[in-house]
């Protein structure tokens, strides 16, 4: 499988981050002494699944190393926009490609094991999106002071993860629900208003299972959706805040230090 990893955010001045990156590319922030993207390139580079990468968002003057690396696309500026130009990326060089991997450049806890586990997981069915969850307790065990955003379900708790299979062309479909979607994902609140009040109301009194939410979605988005509930918490890890940058840091530099 081909994966694409977008790498278009560049936090604007009343942003948290803005401070650490100053108008660059958040995906070359600073990661114990390499890009942070350059940590998710390294764990696709050794994955068994990744055939070849797509960036998103870079130029070949940033100075990434990455031996599967196939083709730098500009920044389209909005971030559905910088998934279509991955996709259609991905169709000229590998036109038999039905679907890819869909990577955040700001995930760099991932390995190449994750990497492999999402492929062959969303592998064994045929749907159209496969999407990454992570039930708090996994996630708060791992990170316990990650303070990450959790949607409260009937049957779980969740927060949504950044790297996940889409079949390719699917994200054309329905493209100002699609903008909205992507517009509210840190705010499931705000996510589930766009699928009716009905659901917005079954969402807060926590009458609605994970399954019955997938359904939900995937029938209004006109496609076939699968969540899965993943054991991995570093692909729900991203880097938003300062806070969470200095967390990765230290526990990065823990995991070099001990290997």
């Amino acid at each position: 499988m081909d994966a694409i990893v977008t790498a278009g955010g560049i936090p604007q001045p009343e942003e948290p981050l803005y401070e650490y990156t100053k108008g660059i590319s958040k995906a070359l922030l600073d990661i114990n002494g390499k890009p942070m993207i350059q940590w998710v390139l390294d764990a696709l580079c050794d994955a068994r699944t990744i055939e070849r990468i797509i960036i998103v968002g870079l130029t070949p003057e940033d100075g990434l190393n990455c031996s599967k690396l196939a083709a730098y696309i500009p920044n389209q500026g909005a971030m559905l926009d910088n998934i279509r130009s991955g996709m259609i990326k991905q169709q000229e060089i590998n036109p038999q490609g039905k679907y890819a991997l869909f990577v955040s450049s700001d995930i760099p806890g991932i390995t190449s094991e994750m990497v492999d586990w999402v492929v062959n997981t969303a592998m064994q069915t045929q749907d159209d999106v496969y999407y990454n969850l992570i039930e708090r307790k996994v996630m708060e065990t791992r990170y316990p002071n990650s303070k990450r955003t959790y949607t409260r379900l009937k049957d779980v708790e969740v927060c949504g993860g950044d790297m996940n299979v889409i079949r390719i062309m699917t994200g054309k479909e329905k493209d100002v629900l699609w903008n909205r979607l992507i517009a509210s994902r840190k705010n499931p609140i705000k996510q589930a208003s766009l699928f009716g009040w009905g659901t917005l109301f079954l969402v807060l009194t926590r009458q609605i299972t994970l399954k019955q939410g997938t359904e939900r979605l995937s029938k209004r988005l006109g496609l076939r959706g699968r969540t899965i509930l993943c054991p991995h918490a570093e692909i729900g890890m991203d880097v938003d805040k300062p806070f969470q940058l200095e967390l990765i840091r230290a526990d990065l530099a823990e995991h070099q230090n001990a290997s």
